[in-house]
């Protein structure tokens, strides 16, 4: 049978999970509806997918009754921009206030577009490009998690300062990888060190990096920087062990997920140096949410998406509380003003702020993956090697270009 696009969006928006709210509605209460907006097949789907559903369900249940039920729809984007764009004009259409998470930077942009249009929230978590709270930013937007401007400091920066002076980039081509092969690039060179080369490969449809990685060999670079993410990290290290680059090379995982490392496993993994703004064992609130959540994750602690997640939920949804759910509804702009008058404080990220621009301001950790005669048990991966405070982590806002931002 063959099935159009139409049909294939439509599939798309229809078969998302429905989850009830946390308290039988009351006649005229106010519902909040909640799209999390996600990779559920592809190669993000570990570290976003179901989990992501996951910590926005939880963000919901810890929230309690303030007023107003909440309703949680999900649906898979497919990493396609038209395919995500098409869901979430479809779900604001049907009265989703505000769309969750979207990997894929590509998707990410689409969205971000319809959702200044039809004047709802994006609360992303999985997208890593600086252009949502930068040159694209818009008043619904707000970019909790991780850029690609904070990756490339954090591991850039760190690797070279200890000796990594030359690199070679094995880059996903499409926006997420070419902006954190980009910034990566900008801090190696300014902490001394030079890019002697990059091999970009088709996102999604490469299984094989064996050209890639002898061309990386032969360059001669210290460090093999990976701009890319998820299984294809793992993939290209679990390559380059086998073709020996470990031997003469460092590999730099610019963006590496907690579950990325368990299937690296940490004989493989140790030592690897990342960046990174949630680690499920960083504290006692970290250490609670995990344990909180962890029926609804197989166990699994969360990643740093899913985290985001989170985090972003619960920030929402104090700003709708305190706004007030029929003020909320009726201008997605108003709310997240209102996420941004007021700091945040949850379980993931701790203290923090949403700046003019959208991008949430929270510490990031230097984490190395520890030794297998380090680890206490099978999720106890990484050691803290510095944290950095997020007004000094992120892109400053005189850099980002956002419109919003008076010079």
């Amino acid at each position: 049978m063959n099935i159009d696009r139409r049909d294939l969006l439509k599939i798309g928006a229809t078969t998302a999970f429905v989850a009830p709210s946390f308290r039988a509605r009351a006649q005229a209460r106010p519902v909040m509806k909640l799209g999390v907006l996600t990779d559920l097949s592809g190669p993000y789907k570990d570290a976003t997918g179901p989990g992501s559903v996951a910590l926005t369900r939880q963000a919901v249940q810890d929230f309690g009754d303030k007023g107003f039920d909440v309703e949680i729809i999900s649906a898979d984007h497919q990493n396609k921009p038209d395919v995500g764009s098409a869901i979430a004009r479809q779900w604001c259409d049907e009265g989703v206030d505000a769309i969750i998470d979207v990997p894929t930077s590509s998707v990410a942009l689409a969205v971000n577009l319809v959702i200044a249009q039809k004047n709802k929230v994006f609360l992303n978590s999985g997208a890593a490009t600086t252009e949502l709270h930068g040159a694209q930013c818009t008043p619904n937007t707000v970019q909790w998690t991780y850029d690609t401007y904070m990756l490339a400091k954090g591991t850039g920066t760190a690797v070279t300062k200890a000796g990594g002076s030359t690199w070679y980039f094995i880059t996903a081509d499409y926006v997420f990888g070419q902006a954190l092969q980009k910034d990566t690039t900008k801090f190696v060179e300014a902490a001394g060190g030079k890019v002697l080369g990059a091999s970009p490969y088709p996102f999604a449809s490469t299984s094989d990096y064996s050209s890639f990685l002898l061309k990386a060999q032969q360059s001669g670079a210290k460090v093999l920087g990976l701009a890319n993410a998820s299984g294809e990290t793992v993939n290209c290290i679990k390559q380059a062990r086998e073709f020996g680059l470990d031997k003469t090379m460092k590999f730099a995982a610019l963006l590496i997920s907690t579950l990325d490392i368990k299937a690296l496993g940490l004989e493989a993994g140790q030592g690897l140096l990342t960046s990174d703004c949630f680690y499920w064992d960083l504290n006692d609130r970290t250490r609670a949410l995990t344990k909180r959540v962890s029926e609804k994750t197989g166990g699994n602690p969360p990643a740093l998406v899913q985290a985001g997640c989170y985090g972003a939920t619960t920030h929402y949804l104090k700003a709708v509380a305190a706004l007030g759910a029929a003020k909320a509804k009726a201008s997605g702009a108003v709310a997240v003003e209102q996420m941004k008058a007021m700091p945040s404080d949850d379980d993931a990220f701790g203290k923090g702020y949403v700046r003019k621009d959208g991008r949430h301001i929270h510490d990031v950790y230097l984490l190395e993956v520890k030794k297998p005669s380090e680890s206490k048990g099978p999720w106890d991966l990484y050691k803290v090697i510095s944290t950095t405070p997020g007004d000094q982590a992120f892109k400053p806002m005189s850099e980002g270009g956002c419109p919003l931002v008076k010079s």
